[in-house]
């Protein structure tokens, strides 16, 4: 039997588990470029405490959790706020219908919340972590992830509500 060092711990370890984390990344940024780079930054640091974080019981929610604050602490950066993130839509673009477009309605509403709120609903709802466990990745108390919940579902209910009601009707 061949004892695996902690570079083949990790190498397994992100193996498995990137593509969770880039489906995590891409839902707090709504973009696949960026999400790749989270990911990327993410690892790095999972890398340089490799040794420390292998122990951990609950490495899954350790790995979220250097994710999302490495999404929260790019949101504060100056450069984060000069920069545009509007995508232009590619000429010829086909038009969307059935649930394809309800996906990219929700992604658009999730984009438009705040990144704390963001985070809060992508963790609770996406990742079906409870209360306690979307505090303990967010650093902050569960009535501070209540009132994020709530405000955030609140803020995506308005935003798609017009969208549902004309697509409901429309298909009628």
């Amino acid at each position: 039997m061949v004892k695996q060092t902690h570079a083949d711990e990790f190498t397994a370890y992100v193996a498995s588990r990137v593509g969770w984390l880039r489906k995590v990344a891409y839902l707090l940024c709504a973009d696949w470029h960026r999400a790749d780079d989270l990911v990327q930054e993410s690892i790095t640091k999972l890398y340089v405490q490799w040794s420390r974080v292998s122990r951990v019981e609950n490495l899954d929610g350790y790995a979220r959790k250097v994710l999302v604050n490495t999404f929260l602490a790019e949101q504060r950066t100056a450069w984060w706020r000069r920069t545009d993130r509007t995508e232009v839509p590619a000429d010829g673009a086909m038009p969307l219908t059935g649930d394809l477009e309800a996906a990219l309605d929700l992604q658009q509403a999730l984009t438009a919340l705040p990144p704390r709120q963001r985070a809060t609903v992508v963790l609770r709802y996406y990742c079906d972590l409870s209360v306690d466990q979307t505090a303990d990745a967010l650093g902050c108390s569960p009535g501070n992830v209540k009132s994020q919940s709530a405000r955030g579902l609140e803020a995506l209910r308005r935003s798609l509500a017009p969208e549902r009601l004309a697509f409901s009707e429309g298909a009628a």
